[in-house]
């Protein structure tokens, strides 16, 4: 499973105004905010936009400078993946190094949506044990029972974080994963879909990455 909240995207307007630098075009700007304060491009820049998004990642640098914040809670096994985008990426994320004994756990914290029965099983057994083991450290509040508890904890336990990344990187995230085995990745594509603009400046036409 994996979900994707409180989604913002930052800077458009500066963005579009750098975008018009080289040509010294401020003039021919005609964008505005709406009245929920949405920043709406106009047909001119829009024009321009998609000019230079088709131009290649030379002439669309102004889409880095299109930020975006969300917060992902996804299990370990998606973040190992997501973690190969390095470059213009952030974000913190809730610590199992510090916090992973605060509280109970329950079946809700790992990802189980395509577990077999056995598999389920297996799981709720690991959980049980889990459980067990947090209130032994609780109590005893020894190393030994820590390190069960970070060395037991599966891949499809469930991690939050508030992630920033810009147009660019979901460009290459896009067309690196959209095809991907992991449904997770297929609902993250979707989530970039819903963006402003994300058709005109991230997924354009195949033939435009």
């Amino acid at each position: 499973m994996i979900s994707l909240e409180r989604t913002s995207v930052m800077n458009l307007e500066n963005a579009m105004r750098g975008a018009r630098n080289p040509m010294n075009s401020w003039a021919r700007m005609d964008s505005a905010y709406d009245e929920n304060g949405g920043f709406v491009l106009g047909p001119n820049d829009l024009d321009l936009a998609r000019r230079l998004r088709r131009a290649g990642s030379d002439h669309r640098k102004f889409i880095r400078q299109i930020f975006v914040s969300v917060d992902i809670t996804a299990p370990l096994y998606w973040w190992k993946e997501y973690d190969t985008y390095k470059v213009a990426t952030v974000a913190n994320s809730t610590s199992t190094m510090h916090r992973i004994h605060s509280r109970p756990f329950s079946l809700d914290d790992f990802s189980h949506d395509h577990l077999t029965g056995e598999g389920m099983s297996i799981l709720k057994r690991l959980v049980d044990d889990l459980e067990r083991i947090r209130l032994r450290y609780l109590e005893s509040r020894r190393r030994e029972d820590w390190y069960d508890l970070i060395q037991l904890l599966p891949s499809s336990y469930n991690q939050m974080r508030t992630c920033t990344l810009n147009y660019e990187t979901l460009v290459n995230i896009y067309y690196a994963r959209r095809n991907h085995k992991l449904e997770e990745w297929h609902t993250f594509c979707g989530w970039i879909e819903t963006l402003p603009y994300a058709q005109e400046l991230i997924i354009a036409a195949e033939d435009e990455t």
